[in-house]
């Protein structure tokens, strides 16, 4: 995992392909940031990567001076079911952790597509809660949370 640039060449078709994937599920409703919106100061972005191949990303963004968010984690396809996310949101926690965040968010879809993803987040502990932040609710996403006070 290192701290990266989400406009670097060898980021972009990665995450060209999660935007165009979560589009294809959730249209409108896609809350992912482009490589703009990662670029945000309140925006932390990691790559995950095995020797040279690029294999996976993920950001943190600050809400407040004790919540944060986990953003746009993506495995790449061949990485899929190796492990790739657990590091990188294990990854992200330990650094909202590290911040004294007291609490952590994050939005994800409904969809068949983002099962693994939600399984993986309870796992690691996330709760469903309520909308957080400025997202709008709609069949198409869903809310968790985790206590880091724990």
């Amino acid at each position: 995992m290192r701290q990266d640039d989400p406009t670097a060449p060898y980021v972009t078709n990665l995450l060209a392909y999660h935007l165009r994937e979560l589009r294809s599920v959730m249209g409108e409703h896609a809350q992912a940031l482009d490589a703009s919106g990662l670029s945000d100061p309140a925006n932390t972005f990691w790559t995950a990567w095995q020797g040279q191949e690029l294999v996976g990303f993920g950001a943190l963004k600050q809400l407040d001076d004790t919540h944060g968010e986990v953003k746009s984690m993506r495995a790449s396809p061949a990485a899929r079911r190796t492990g790739v996310g657990r590091i990188i949101l294990h990854h992200i926690i330990a650094e909202a952790r590290k911040r004294g965040y007291t609490r952590l968010n994050l939005e994800t879809g409904t969809s068949p597509l983002h099962a693994p993803a939600v399984a993986l987040y309870r796992s690691a502990g996330f709760i469903s809660c309520e909308r957080f932040a400025d997202y709008q609710e709609s069949p198409h996403n869903q809310f968790m949370s985790l206590d880091l006070t724990k």
